[in-house]
């Protein structure tokens, strides 16, 4: 149901019902008093008509209860409808909740295994780029030391190649033979020829000092001839082997450069795809911690919202359970107030019935009777007048004490005195007290 209602304030069901019930017996008493003073007023079925007022107060009271059933019924159905709705959404208010919670949880999962990947990335990434430096200069010192090698082993070479063709040359008849024959060994031969020679003294000297290194001093002490020949043959023999070694060893030089750089090449480059993978890795990662932290602070964002939402409706519920309970119970305090108050009227029909007799069936029209018997009939209307206003009394001090009400005690004594002082002046007590009853009429609909 759309409508919406709102709970009035929490009243007492018992002060609300006993000031319901005091309403209506003042009414009865009004009834009772009313019933023989129409009689004194030789009113057609007087007695009838108080009935007739007491089975219209009846019928009120009953219609006024079917209003309430109806109104309770109606509240009853929004309080069911507006619960199932609220209990619909704190059950999905719950679950959504319960879904947050667990993708902030995986959010922070993520950020967490990704701060630790990036951890990882950023130590491999720091060793492989310090590998690939010290690889770096580790190629820059042997490529350093394989230039030098090979400058000197070129150098050599050249000496070497030329010292031979200039050998050649003095020994077909450039050398002294005197100078040759005062040499004492292949050094001093060598010396002999280089210093005839048209060598530098640097060359000269790196090629003496080759020959020294590698020669064996196997002609000393042979003849002056002997010399010569060994000389002017080994020497250029000699120099020969030297150059084939040198050679050799600038081949090598040079293959190992080659495969050196080769491999230098092959390192750096795996180290280069590491550290660029690695890079990579890292930048995703990264972005991957920043993307989660936005989703997980907009989840969290969420999260409080539907939390404060479902807090909303959890209390609404509460409320509402409030608010259903309270209209209960005051509709089962009035329902039961109403029974009480039928009751009360049913009661007092019947004492009314009991206490008058058949006088609801007569008719006192003054043409129904003669003067003795209208004289006769007023006295006895007069008497009985009087002992109903006594009853009234009598009633109105025993309800008192039944209903434990100061107020209702209080209109006793009070009717009870306007009796006796209407009685002793001759005057109409039915004013005064219609007067009384009338103020505490007015001051019971008060307090309802």
């Amino acid at each position: 149901s759309s409508r919406w209602y709102t709970a009035a304030p929490p009243q007492d069901p018992q002060a609300t019902k006993m000031a319901f019930t005091r309403f209506h017996c003042l009414l009865l008493v009004v009834a009772l008093l009313v019933a023989p003073r129409a009689a004194a007023a030789n009113e057609a079925s007087p007695i009838g008509k108080v009935l007739q007022m007491i089975s219209d107060l009846q019928a009120k009271i009953l219609k006024e209860g079917e209003g309430a059933q109806k109104v309770y019924e109606e509240f009853s159905e929004w309080c069911e409808e507006r619960s199932k709705t609220l209990g619909h959404e704190i059950k999905t208010g719950k679950a959504e909740v319960a879904e947050l919670q667990a993708a902030i949880s995986k959010e922070a999962s993520r950020i967490k295994s990704l701060e630790t990947k990036v951890e990882k990335l950023s130590g491999e990434l720091s060793t492989d780029e310090a590998d690939l430096k010290a690889a770096t200069d580790i190629r820059g010192k042997e490529h350093d030391a394989f230039l030098a090698e090979e400058k000197e082993l070129a150098e050599t070479i050249d000496v070497v190649r030329r010292a031979v063709g200039i050998l050649e040359r003095e020994m077909k008849g450039g050398a002294s033979m005197l100078q040759l024959k005062g040499a004492n060994s292949m050094v001093e031969a060598l010396s002999v020829l280089v210093e005839a020679s048209s060598l530098s003294t640097a060359d000269a000297r790196r090629l003496t000092a080759l020959v020294q290194s590698s020669s064996e001093e196997e002609d000393v002490g042979a003849p002056a001839g002997a010399v010569y020949e060994s000389h002017s043959g080994g020497i250029i023999e000699t120099l020969t082997d030297l150059l084939d070694k040198s050679e050799e060893q600038l081949d090598a030089a040079r293959n190992k450069e080659t495969k050196d750089l080769h491999a230098f090449e092959m390192l750096e480059q795996s180290l280069k795809d590491e550290i660029k993978y690695s890079n990579k890795e890292l930048k995703e990662a990264k972005e991957g911690i920043a993307a989660a932290g936005e989703k997980k602070a907009s989840l969290e964002g969420d999260l409080q919202v539907t939390s404060k939402d479902l807090a909303g409706d959890t209390k609404a519920l509460s409320d509402l359970h409030h608010e259903c309970m309270t209209k209960a119970e005051d509709f089962e305090a009035e329902t039961k107030s109403r029974g009480e108050e039928l009751a009360a009227l049913a009661k007092a029909k019947e004492a009314i019935k009991d206490n008058v007799g058949g006088a609801e069936d007569l008719s006192y029209g003054l043409n129904q009777v003669s003067l003795l018997q209208v004289a006769r009939a007023g006295a006895g209307l007069s008497s009985r007048v009087g002992l109903a206003q006594n009853h009234v009394a009598r009633l109105i001090r025993d309800l008192a004490r039944k209903q434990r009400s100061a107020e209702l005690a209080q209109l006793a004594i009070r009717m009870g005195s306007a009796i006796s002082a209407s009685a002793k002046l001759g005057e109409d007590p039915f004013a005064k007290i219609k007067g009384l009853i009338q103020d505490m009429i007015e001051k019971l609909e008060k307090e309802a």
